[in-house]
């Protein structure tokens, strides 16, 4: 547990929420683990920094879980995201599967680890 805690709901709460999912995204893949799990708290991390980027300008969001419509709210806003930051949006699919219970028996993982951390950590 962090020995600094942040107001609820505060920009700083939401970062550091998104920097323990990144840590967790960037672990090893334990034994009978899932890389999809590994991308699904990549995505997390994505959202949260995202949303804490919208709480310190003072802007509203939707309660979505949409990288895509996260980013195109911030640029309606006037702000432009780091070149690079927009490849997050592939991992929308995995929250998306992840948090829905579809099965992913069989199939390797279409975004590997590196990729989604190093797309998230930017």
């Amino acid at each position: 547990m962090p020995e600094n805690r942040f107001a609820p709901g505060s920009p700083q709460e939401w970062l550091a929420r998104a920097k323990g999912d990144l840590a967790l995204a960037g672990a090893p893949l334990p034994p009978g683990g899932f890389y999809e799990d590994l991308c699904f708290h990549a995505q997390q991390a994505a959202e949260k920094s995202l949303k804490a980027i919208y709480l310190d300008r003072g802007w509203t969001f939707r309660y979505v879980h949409d990288l895509e419509k996260l980013l195109t709210g911030l640029r309606e806003n006037g702000l432009t995201p780091p070149a690079g930051v927009g490849q997050a949006v592939l991992l929308t699919s995995h929250r998306h599967e992840k948090s829905h219970g579809q099965d992913f028996a069989g199939r390797g993982p279409w975004l590997s680890q590196r990729t989604a951390v190093v797309g998230v950590g930017k």
